[in-house]
């Protein structure tokens, strides 16, 4: 059984930061591409970042140069660094990841986490 428990969600105002983490757990040989989504009330499900296991990176438009997404391949771990937030980041946030156990690729979700941007 895998599981992505992420955290690190909250009420900031603008311009403030958060980290959000997301721990992968369970009988895992290994993660290939981990990735942050998010879902605003009334939207559809959008790409945020993206990390290979190499570490290449790819970010939505609106996210470049402030969000930072990064791994620790030791710890199973993904964050996202976001900084200078806007009311329009207010979403929740799922994380992503690509999980090889039995030697079958399987893409896995967290259960999400909110972002709230407001003053």
């Amino acid at each position: 059984q895998v599981q992505l428990v992420e955290s690190g969600g909250g009420l900031v105002q603008p311009g403030g930061s958060l980290r959000l983490s997301c721990a992968a757990s369970g009988s895992i040989f290994s993660i290939k591409a981990m990735g942050w989504y998010r879902q605003a009330p009334g939207k559809q499900r959008e790409l945020v970042a993206t990390i290979t296991s190499g570490g290449s990176t790819n970010y939505k438009d609106s996210v470049l140069g402030r969000f930072t997404i990064s791994r620790d391949n030791a710890k199973n771990t993904v964050y996202l660094q976001t900084n200078s937030l806007k009311p329009e980041d207010t979403a929740v946030y799922y994380c992503n990841a690509d999980i090889v156990v039995d030697y079958v690729v399987t893409h896995y979700w967290g259960q999400g986490t909110q972002v709230t941007v407001s003053s």
